[in-house]
């Protein structure tokens, strides 16, 4: 886990940022955004856009991202490094996780200050539990932001942790919710 934590800061101080706009930062260079999500259950990859196969479950996830703007063949995208943790209650005490990863979003739509884009990477837990077999998992994501000022921006979003299969056990952990950031 050290090296692992390791690798992902000399990523971060070795990768430069670009400094011209980018649909998610405008003209900055640095954002900090919060995430709060509310679990739509266990399940597929699938689960990240159809709301009506949503199962809601008593696990809260929320994640502080840092990101740097990059362009990822040349669309607007940022570089992030994330750290998260799931508490789970009552029934699903057994679910809970922290974990840090990485990971690259990329605007593929935007008009007027809004973007549409999708988001994945590797993400490095705490404990295995009954839902996923593995402490490395995957985090795909979907979210449609909206900048609502010079420095700030909210986004919807869906959230998808699995290990892609890699072990037996493998059902996967769904969450849709908001975050808000800020860029400097």
């Amino acid at each position: 886990m050290k090296k692992f934590l390791i690798s992902l800061l000399t990523l971060f101080v070795v990768y430069p940022a670009i400094a011209e706009y980018n649909v998610m930062f405008g003209d900055k260079i640095n954002s900090m955004t919060f995430y709060a999500a509310q679990s739509v259950g266990s399940g597929s990859l699938l689960k990240l856009i159809q709301p009506g196969i949503w199962d809601f479950n008593p696990q809260t996830f929320i994640m502080l991202q840092y990101s740097q703007p990059i362009k990822f063949f040349r669309l607007d995208s940022r570089l992030n490094l994330n750290v998260g943790q799931n508490f789970a209650y009552r029934s699903n005490s057994g679910l809970s996780f922290m974990g840090i990863g990485i990971s690259v979003d990329t605007a593929l739509l935007q008009y007027d200050g809004w973007y549409l884009g999708l988001g994945i990477g590797p993400f490095m837990r705490n404990f295995r539990d009954y839902w996923v077999e593995s402490r490395l998992v995957f985090k795909e994501k979907f979210f449609i932001g909206k900048n609502i000022s010079d420095n700030w921006h909210v986004e919807l979003f869906t959230v998808h942790f699995s290990n892609g299969n890699f072990t037996p056990r493998n059902e996967g952990f769904n969450f849709a919710g908001l975050s808000v950031g800020y860029r400097f």
